[in-house]
Formats: structure tokens, sequence, C-alpha cells
């Protein structure tokens, strides 16, 4: 190139308009939508949770799209956020009653007043934190209300005594859910339980409905959520899930690039729902020339002699527990006949999402948060207006 040749492209690129970096735009990209972080002070200590799928949320025009915590860096980044984003504390409940108890590490942020406590159950392999975000959408369309979400055993930081077999029954965990409920009660000192709505997705969902279906939380039961699992369609799936645990890997050389597998592969489309959640399903286990220390907390190829016993007779239980029921899917072909007839018959609240994966709540955690607000708001007994006794009407000298 001659130097008069050059100077013209020197003068030419000086000329051109610089293209500003757009986030936004980036992040879209990556995840075909942008969710709002909660507005807290970010915090170096962490935990978090499981895994997503698919889905696109619209979010409405009105939202502040992009506004960030302090503390939480702008930019395509992998760096965990932290669970204080999202909870007001952390809880370590154990029945001392009980030796052989777990203790089950939960996080909480309270009810105010009379608000509700929605009681979040994940599915196997995840954690407390698979709520983390969708509980924040909770929170922001009805502020009064509660989130307690808690690590199943086997799973998060919850443990178990030493010497004891990990117990995956139905019924032990349900049995650990209804434990955490009233550990939780005494803890906070609250003078009675809280309307519950109970939320459990796949292995979550027949733990909810097995407690549902006990009567053991009495009238403090409002309803039930499940997410994304029916009897026939989970019990065929399970011939499949040796084949799935296979393909992932073994390990991660960092916590970030755990992330980055999930976001990568698809398994949670959602930047800010892989950095919040996947954390917590690692842990640091060091050994010489490993150079993928981060395994899996839970080992869940060791859960198959359960699978059957979570799901067998689920479909039952869920029309036959009392209590406002709701089921969310990701596709209606998930559908059984029981459920197909039951639906048929206005038993239960049937929402679908199809754009979403298995994980439905945290691919599209605005959505199902305002269809869980929209289920309590439809079943508050404390918003309903009694017509007055005739008797009071009497002693009042009314005429009936």
């Amino acid at each position: 190139m001659s130097d008069l040749q050059k100077a013209w492209a020197k003068n030419r690129l000086s000329a051109m308009p610089l293209e500003t970096f757009d986030e936004r735009e980036e992040e879209g990209e990556e995840t075909g939508t942008v969710s709002e972080l909660p507005e807290h002070v970010d915090d170096d200590s962490s935990s978090a949770s499981s895994a997503s799928s698919t889905g696109t949320v619209i979010p409405s025009p009105s939202q502040n799209l992009f506004a960030r915590p302090q503390g939480i860096p702008r930019g395509r980044t992998l760096q965990p956020i932290p669970w204080i984003t999202y909870f007001e504390r952390e809880l370590f409940l154990r029945d001392e009653d009980s030796p052989t108890s777990p203790t089950i590490h939960a996080y909480l942020t309270s009810p105010v007043d009379k608000g509700p406590l929605f009681v979040m159950h994940h599915g196997g392999g995840a954690s407390g934190l698979s709520f983390a975000v969708v509980g924040d959408e909770i929170r922001k369309r009805l502020p009064a209300a509660g989130i307690l979400s808690l690590d199943a055993r086997g799973h998060g930081s919850t443990t178990i005594p030493e010497g004891e077999d990990l117990d995956w029954r139905l019924e032990t965990l349900a049995a650990d859910l209804l434990s955490a409920i009233v550990a939780t009660e005494k803890e906070m000192k609250w003078a009675q339980l809280p309307s519950i709505i109970l939320v459990g997705h796949s292995m979550g969902g027949a733990v909810v409905t097995e407690l549902a279906k006990s009567g053991k939380l009495g009238n403090a039961l409002l309803g039930y959520a499940v997410l994304d699992v029916v009897e026939g369609s989970a019990i065929d799936a399970l011939q499949h899930m040796q084949t799935y645990l296979s393909t992932r890997p073994t390990g991660f050389p960092s916590v970030e690039s755990g992330i980055e597998w999930h976001t990568r592969s698809r398994t949670i489309r959602s930047s800010i729902s892989a950095r919040t959640s996947v954390p917590s399903l690692l842990r640091f286990d060091e050994q010489p020339g490993d150079a993928r220390p981060w395994k899996w907390r839970t080992d869940l190829g060791a859960t198959q002699p359960y699978w059957e016993n979570w799901f067998v007779g689920l479909s039952k239980k869920f029309l036959e527990a009392r209590g406002a029921k709701l089921l969310m899917l990701a596709g209606t072909d998930r559908l059984d006949t029981e459920l197909t007839i039951g639906q048929m018959q206005g038993k239960y609240a049937l929402q679908v999402f199809p754009e979403a994966g298995h994980f439905i709540h945290e691919d599209m955690p605005e959505k199902t948060a305002v269809s869980l607000v929209d289920f309590h708001r439809r079943n508050d007994r404390s918003a309903m207006v009694l017509p007055p006794k005739v008797s009071d009407l009497l002693r009042q000298g009314k005429r009936v």
C-alpha cells in the first residue's frame, strides 16, 4: 500500500463513528431475555442452586430491565451471585428430639403481617436456590409474602449425622419438609404458622403432594403447586436418566467453568439463573492430578432405587389431597389420563408454558411468579368477606 493510500485509509477510519458496546444486546443474544436483578447489596459470601432449560420471557416495557445491585459487574460475566441477594437469612434446622434427623439448611425471607409463606422444594440434584429468582419475583408482586426454600437431604448444605445412610424415600423427604416448616416457626418465634402454599418441582412436586395428602399442616395449608411432573411421563422418563447422567461432566476446573457449561449447553439459558444456582450444586474435592476438582454435590445415580417410589401414585394423590391445586407444565403432552380427566372436571388449575423446558421456574421466573401470586389471590381466605350471622343481626335488633 502506498503512502498516499495509507493516509487516505487513516483519515477514512478516523472519520467513522466508533461502535459502542451494548451490554443489552450481548445479554439478549445469549439468553433471549434479561431479568432484573433484585436491588440488594452484594456480598462476597455465597451459596447458590439448581438448573434450568429453555424459555423466553418478554418483560413489560415499564420495568427497569438493566438495573443491577451494587457490586455485581456489568457485561458477560461468570461471577456467582450470592444467596443474600435474594433471601434475608439462612437457617440450619434440626429436630433435637431425633438424633438421626438431618440438619436441614434453608433460605428464608419472612412474611410480613398476614402475608402468605411460599414453601419451596426443589427437584433431584438441585438445591434451595433453585427458587431464588422466582421467589424474588413473587415478592415484587406480593411484598408481604415470605419465601422458605430448603435443601433436601443429600443436596446443597443439608447434612445427616455421621454414620447414617442417606434415605431418599418419599415419606422421609415429606417428613423433612414438615420438620423444616415447624422448626422455622419455632426459630422465628411466630405466634402461629402463616398461610402456606407448597411449591414443588419434579421430585419436589411429589414431596409437597405427599405432605399435602397427609393433612399434617391442617388449616395452615392454603394450597399446593406442582411444577412439571406428572406420574406417567415421569416414570417413562426414568429409563433415560442414566443416559442423561452419563453425558454430564464428572467435574469442572472452577465454579465459573461449571456456570459456563450450564449456559453453553443450554441447560440454563439465563446467565442470571446460572450464576445464582450453579455454585451450590458443586463442592471442592481436590485430588492429586485432578484437573476438575469441583464435583457434583449430589450423586443422582445413587437415588435410582427411589425413583419409582417418588412418582408411583402421584396423580391420584395430587387430585385427592385437600387444598387448592395448581399444576404447571411445559407442555400438555405431559398430562396423563387421570390428570386429563381431573382437569376437565375442574379439580385443579392448569398453567402451560410451551416456551419453557423442564425447569419452568428458572426458565421463566417472572411468568411463574405471576401464576403463583394469582393462585394465592384466588384462594386467599383472609380476603373473603363472609355474610353476618343471623344470631348477630338479631342481637343488634335488625330485622332478618
